[in-house]
C-alpha cells in the first residue's frame, strides 16, 4: 500500500536544496531579528520552546533526519510560529556555504552523536574545522551553547573550545527542575535526566574581534567529515 504524502510543512520546514545560496534572514523569518542556531535539533523541542519564550528572537532549527525535523515543525505549524523554523539536511553546507559572516547571535549544540566506535569518532561534529565554521557566523561577542551526557566527549568539547583564545568560558546555566514534561531543553536532555543521568553543560563567549576571510585556521589533521549532531 503505497504512503500517504507527506503533508506540507513550509514554512516552518524545508530541505537545504530548497534554501536559496545565500540566508537572507530578514526574507527567511520576515524581520529583523536576531537568530540563533540549534544544530541538530533532533525533535526539535529547543527550538519550539525557545521560539515562544522569546519571541523577539528567530530560531533556526538543523537536522540531518527529515523525520525528526519534520515532527518538530508539525509543532511550530500547530502554534503558527513566526519565529521558529526547521531545515533538513546536513549542518555543515549551512553553516560553511549559506550563512553570512557573523550573522548569528548564537549557536546551541545540544547532544550531538558521540559516535562511539573507535573507527567512527573521526565523525564527531565538535573538531578545529567546527568551531572555527562557528567563529565565522557567530557575531562578535555571541555565545555557543553545547551539553551532552557523554563525559568524555565533554571532555573534548570544553577542550577544544577552553583552549581557543578566541573563546570564553563562561559559567552554565544551573540546572533547574521541570514544571512539566515538555519543560526540558531538548527530548534527549529530559530522557537521560528521568533515567538520572548527569548532564554536562558547556557555555562559550566569542570574542569581539570581526571575523577576517584570511584568517589561518587551526591546525587539525583529523579527518573532518562530520554527521549531523542527533
Amino acid at each position: 500500500m503505497p504512503k500517504p504524502p507527506h503533508t506540507d510543512l513550509t514554512p516552518w520546514f524545508q530541505v537545504v536544496s530548497d534554501l536559496p545560496d545565500r540566508m537572507v534572514w530578514s526574507d527567511f523569518f520576515g524581520n529583523d531579528n536576531p537568530v540563533e542556531l540549534d544544530i541538530g535539533c533532533g525533535r526539535g523541542l529547543f527550538t519550539y520552546s525557545a521560539s515562544i519564550e522569546n519571541p523577539d528572537v528567530n530560531y533556526l532549527g538543523m537536522e540531518l533526519d527529515y523525520g525528526k525535523g519534520r515532527r518538530g515543525a508539525m509543532r511550530l505549524q500547530k502554534r503558527d510560529s513566526k519565529n521558529g523554523r526547521i531545515v533538513g539536511g546536513d549542518c555543515n553546507i549551512l553553516l560553511q556555504k549559506m550563512i553570512d559572516t557573523g550573522s548569528v547571535a548564537a549557536a546551541h549544540v545540544y547532544f550531538p552523536d558521540p559516535w562511539w566506535k573507535r573507527r567512527h569518532k573521526k565523525r564527531r561534529l565538535f573538531t578545529t574545522e567546527f568551531i572555527d565554521t562557528l567563529y565565522r557566523v557567530v557575531e562578535p561577542g555571541g555565545f555557543v551553547h553545547s551539553w551532552t551526557d557523554v563525559e568524555e566527549y565533554f571532555g573534548v568539547i570544553s577542550g577544544l573550545m577552553n583552549n581557543d583564545p578566541r573563546y570564553k568560558e563562561l559559567p552554565p546555566p544551573p540546572e533547574r527542575d521541570p514544571e512539566h514534561d515538555m519543560d526540558y531543553q531538548t527530548s534527549f536532555d529530559r530522557k537521560k535526566r528521568q533515567l538520572g543521568l548527569p548532564i554536562y553543560r558547556g557555555l562559550w563567549q566569542r570574542d569581539t574581534t570581526e571575523f577576517r576571510a584570511e584568517e589561518p585556521h587551526a591546525d587539525d589533521d583529523t579527518d573532518n567529515s562530520q554527521s549531523q549532531a542527533g
